[in-house]
């Protein structure tokens, strides 16, 4: 068996080094599986994401948005690695260059409904609401939504997809203002400070001001606050990593 030949003395010999990622810092959302849906024929192609499911107090807020492939916003990201300023920027690039719709279910249905099913509404009427019918919707999370189209539910969607990140900018836009304006209305509480979280701030007002129309009776710490028997199948409330400070 022939043997490659030595090289020459003195000649040096070329290797070539793969640098392997050392993490997923650098990792963003793409426009992959959007472009490549549309090189099937199927367009538009919407993602959608909700913000609020985890506060005390205020909506969920459902976004769904159908990007321009001519005109993807750089810097796009899961809502929550995001500074409320980048926040603002993307938000304003996002509604001047994609189609968009927003959907809020109040704390009267989550209290009705449970904060999985209300969500899964407003993500449902935030697409019905487009100005374009969808032929694909991408949808953060486990749960598919009727979309009355083709749905695919993807896990950490809105750190995958550039359409799911999109709309979770938006969500989280509108219900930080949502919430701003909130402290303005009621005064003491701080919603434009935690935006309805579980923080000590909150729970110091709860106890001192009592609840507003605009808090989830059926989550265990706004029920304590109005007397009622605080059972095991009340949600307890939680801060969605990354949401706070703000």
């Amino acid at each position: 068996m022939a043997r490659p030949p030595s090289p020459r003395p003195g000649a040096s010999r070329t290797v070539r080094v793969v640098r392997l990622s050392l993490g997923d810092d650098d990792i963003r959302p793409t426009f992959r599986r959007e472009r490549a849906a549309l090189k099937r024929g199927v367009w538009p192609i919407a993602g959608c994401d909700e913000a609020g499911r985890g506060p005390l107090a205020g909506p969920v807020v459902a976004a769904a948005v159908v990007l321009d492939p001519q005109r993807v916003p750089r810097g796009l990201d899961d809502s929550k690695k995001l500074d409320p300023q980048t926040r603002e920027k993307l938000h304003a690039k996002i509604c001047a260059s994609a189609q968009v719709a927003v959907a809020i279910a109040p704390p009267w249905r989550i209290d009705r409904d449970n904060i999985l099913r209300a969500s899964l509404w407003a993500l449902a009427r935030a697409v019905a609401c487009l100005p374009v019918r969808p032929q694909l919707v991408f949808v953060d999370g486990r749960d598919r939504i009727d979309a009355g189209c083709d749905c695919q539910a993807v896990i950490s969607g809105d750190a995958i997809l550039s359409s799911i990140a999109a709309a979770s900018i938006v969500a989280k836009v509108t219900r930080d203002r949502l919430m701003t304006r909130l402290g303005l209305l009621y005064p003491g509480y701080g919603f434009e400070h935690h935006k309805g979280y579980s923080v000590p701030e909150h729970f110091e007002a709860l106890a001192r001001l009592g609840p507003t129309i605009h808090h989830r009776r059926s989550f265990a710490p706004v029920a304590a606050a109005y007397g009622d028997v605080v059972t095991a199948d009340l949600a307890t409330g939680e801060i969605e990593e990354g949401a706070l400070p703000l």
